[in-house]
């Protein structure tokens, strides 16, 4: 493997946890002579912490941009992707992570395996185990993650939730998600799949994963730990902290991604090609396949049952029915609750066996009941019809209080 060479790309935005990320990932690493990473600094001079230790080290770049001139995360990458220079592999990373030792060696590994199984471009992505930066080590119990479908945003952005992976997995499962934070793959990914640096953030992981399988790359999550990822955001500034405009960009992602992929049919495929370009789908799958695969319908935000219980996707579900997008209105009175200090109230749809099938919780519940008069509570989810809709509440001096069960 001595020359299998990784370009690592690296958007940091003003990141206390950079320098940590760096240490460990050229520590673990078996051949640190064969990683390149490109790190894009966007950086203020109130930080006091500094890129100072490895502007001198030739196997990384540095692209310093003030803060204050960062237009947003898929921005960022872009730039780091233009640094590209024909390495075998790359690694998409943020810059908060911890690596297990021989990531390098382990990652190609398990690539080349699915290269060989018949997979031409694989792609390993997932969403990375938990680290703690003041508490980090590697413990037996640690579990590789993967990703499963959240919901749709009321701005049609597909959002995820991790999920714990059986440790004795024996192999890497085909994904039907991307994760902006951890995806290693061909190093001409860099090329065919470049970041729109138009879109701001939210939006970012969905209209990768179709790009990249409609590019002909295969998802999958690794079957064992190989990085860890920090979640919290503690301690670090975020691009929206310092920039009070970021709503704006991020809205008109929104209507970027969903022209992209069709969201609510707001894109006709033939203005699609001339309004994405290099930044659209590719030409080795189609939109509607990746549909199937994933099992989620864009155009009318319908998911079907085999996504919402996180089965393996495949293609082969051609006849399996898409759940179409269920809204209903829950009326209630506001003398059905009887106290003042109401932390939560948690709506659950459940199915004709007491199944949940839904659950969103509502923080408002003080507001709408003070007057003690009649409100509704609209409530959409892409699940199947529900038999039956719980609205409970919970108190902060009774804890869970009323229960109310609303038959369909």
């Amino acid at each position: 493997m001595e020359k299998d060479n990784i370009f690592v790309q690296i958007a940091s935005y003003r990141d206390p946890e950079l320098i940590p990320t760096l240490d460990s990932l050229f520590e673990n690493a078996a051949f640190p002579h064969n990683i390149k990473v490109c790190v894009h600094n966007q950086y203020s001079d109130d930080d006091n912490f500094g890129l100072q230790k490895y502007r001198k080290d030739p196997n990384v770049i540095i692209i310093d941009t003030p803060y204050n001139e960062s237009k947003g995360a898929c921005w960022a990458r872009n730039l780091i992707q233009q640094k590209y220079n024909n390495e075998k592999y790359t690694l998409q990373l943020d810059s908060h992570h911890r690596f297990v030792k021989h990531w390098d060696v382990k990652l190609i590994t398990m690539y080349e395996n699915l290269r060989e199984q018949g997979h031409k471009k694989p792609l390993l992505t997932t969403y990375a185990t938990a680290y703690d930066p003041n508490n980090f080590s590697i413990k037996d119990s640690d579990v590789p993650w993967g990703m499963k479908f959240d919901r749709f945003t009321p701005e049609g952005i597909v959002f995820f939730l991790p999920w714990h992976m059986d440790k004795d997995t024996p192999e890497p499962i085909p994904a039907r998600f991307y994760s902006a934070h951890f995806a290693f793959t061909t190093g001409e990914f860099c090329n065919e799949v470049q970041h729109d640096d138009q879109i701001y953030f939210h939006g970012e992981e969905i209209s990768i994963a179709v790009r990249a399988f409609t590019h002909g790359y295969s998802l999958f999550h690794p079957n064992e730990v190989l990085v860890y990822h920090e979640y919290t955001r503690q301690n670090r500034t975020k691009h929206w902290d310092d920039h009070n405009s970021w709503h704006i960009e991020n809205n008109k992602a929104h209507e970027r991604v969903r022209k992209l992929l069709g969201v609510d049919g707001e894109c006709s495929p033939c203005h699609r090609k001339k309004l994405f370009k290099e930044y659209g789908l590719g030409n080795v799958r189609t939109l509607e396949e990746y549909e199937e695969y994933s099992g989620i319908r864009f155009s009318d935000r319908a998911i079907r049952q085999s996504c919402l219980d996180n089965e393996i996707p495949t293609l082969g579900k051609k006849d399996e029915l898409y759940h179409d997008k269920f809204t209903h209105i829950i009326n209630l009175h506001g003398n059905q609750f009887q106290y003042d200090d109401y932390m939560f109230c948690a709506i659950i749809f459940e199915d004709e066996n007491k199944k949940e099938l839904f659950r969103k919780d509502v923080t408002n519940l003080n507001d709408l009941i003070k007057n003690k008069d009649n409100f509704i509570l609209p409530v959409e989810s892409n699940t199947k019809k529900p038999s039956n809709i719980v609205v409970w509440a919970h108190s902060a001096s009774k804890g869970w209080a009323e229960r109310l069960d609303i038959p369909i």
